[in-house]
């Protein structure tokens, strides 16, 4: 007969005599890694990899770099053209202007009747109506003798309606006869006016066929339009340039204090025929600027250019990214053999990208603000690096590397664990 187990002696204070029973062990809930640690361990890693290979690097910065100020000097260049372009009509302080429904431009203006200026007067709440003309002529170097051409703005300047910088203290001295202010920010071709203005004070100048007297000196700026600007009285204009009385290229609307412009453009609009337009200061300047934007080839090209920068960045970067995929194969299935996730080896290949924008961003960056100031400084358009304008293209910069990075990703399908052996 099979022999009974005698039972197991116990301690005196065991649980089993004193009748204690033992506290259960919580189960540990398994945590994932925390939220800041998907980020930063391989953004860890992918700096480590980038680092190992500088001449790799350097290049994947050049590439991006280059970009980078590709893409920052076409922006520069397609928002001087149009801050340029609508530098006159800027100026301008007027409530209300009148134009010719088939005018594109300010530089090549259709004439309208100048009798739609005093029928605005009808209306209670206008009280000033300023034609202003617009021609361009030729411009006689006082230094060299060359000839260039120069754009003329004939105006009423005592009316107030146009506030270009210099003008207020001219108003009395453009009243005489075969005076004129000139623009001092035009380009350097129209020769030192400015300097001479301060060595001489008012002296003769030759524009068109014309003998002038310069008795002073306004800043408006050059534009795509034109490259220098003279401002004269309208019967000065006349003088210049041969036009017929009965007709204006444009007319500047003061309002009375307190009057409503949406209002007085709607009635304006039901007074006056279909020959003219009624528009706000802020919808000429669009007009103006759509037109460059729209109607000719030359917004397209920035843009063009722009998206060409971006795609040979991209394809710099890809390169940068799958080579160094390649080279560190064995070490990503490594990875996968040690339980890595595809998720994990993926924002490692991202935190690289991401790398890559900032490194690259960053001189580029400081390389375009010197190119800007320097480029600014020989062409006289107003370049300049807004804030804006600066997130806009890291934003691009971020997605072209990071679209380089998802089209490098594909290789780590290559990464096999079973390969290791």
């Amino acid at each position: 007969m099979n022999e009974i187990a005698t039972a197991p002696k116990l301690l005196p204070w065991a649980p089993e005599r004193t009748g204690e029973t033992l506290p259960e062990k919580p189960m540990r809930e398994k945590r994932g890694p925390s939220g800041a640690a998907m980020v930063l361990l391989p953004l860890r890693l992918a700096w480590r990899q980038l680092r190992a290979e500088k001449s790799r690097l350097a290049a994947a910065m050049a590439g991006v770099m280059f970009a980078c100020v590709l893409v920052f000097m076409q922006l520069g260049f397609r928002g001087a053209l149009f801050d340029s372009a609508t530098n006159m009509l800027g100026a301008m302080r007027a409530d209300l202007f009148l134009m010719h429904p088939m005018t594109d431009a300010s530089f090549r203006p259709e004439a309208l009747p100048r009798a739609r200026a005093w029928q605005t007067l009808a209306d209670p709440d206008v009280a000033h109506a300023v034609p202003i003309y617009l021609a361009q002529t030729t411009w006689r170097n006082p230094e060299t003798g060359r000839r260039r051409a120069v754009q003329l703005i004939g105006l009423d300047a005592e009316a107030g309606a146009v506030g270009f910088p210099g003008l207020a203290g001219l108003v009395e001295a453009l009243k005489r006869p075969d005076t004129i202010a000139f623009d001092s920010r035009s380009r350097p071709e129209f020769g030192p006016i400015g300097r001479l203005f301060a060595e001489r004070g008012p002296f003769e100048v030759q524009l068109g066929s014309r003998r002038m007297e310069l008795v002073g000196l306004v800043e408006i700026g050059p534009s795509f339009g034109a490259d220098g600007n003279v401002v004269l009285s309208e019967t000065n204009f006349r003088r210049v340039f041969e036009r017929r009385v009965s007709n204006t290229d444009l007319v500047a609307l003061k309002l009375r204090d307190g009057a409503d412009p949406v209002a007085v453009q709607a009635r304006l609009r039901a007074l006056l025929p279909d020959d003219v337009l009624v528009m706000t200061h802020a919808e000429i300047v669009a007009h103006e600027r759509s037109y460059w934007e729209n109607g000719t080839p030359i917004g397209f090209i920035f843009v063009f250019g722009s998206l060409m920068g971006l795609v040979v960045g991209m394809v710099i970067v890809y390169q940068i990214l799958f080579s160094d995929i390649a080279s560190h194969i064995s070490e990503y299935a490594t990875l996968k053999a040690m339980g890595y996730s595809n998720g994990y080896l993926s924002r490692v290949v991202m935190s690289s990208a991401f790398i890559l924008a900032i490194i690259g961003f960053i001189p580029g960056l400081g390389l375009s603000a010197m190119l800007y100031d320097m480029v600014g400084k020989a062409t006289f358009l107003p370049l300049a690096m807004y804030p804006e304008r600066a997130l806009t293209v890291f934003l691009m910069i971020f997605a072209m590397c990071a679209i380089a990075g998802l089209l490098a990703m594909r290789k780590l399908r290559d990464a096999n664990p079973a390969d290791m052996f």
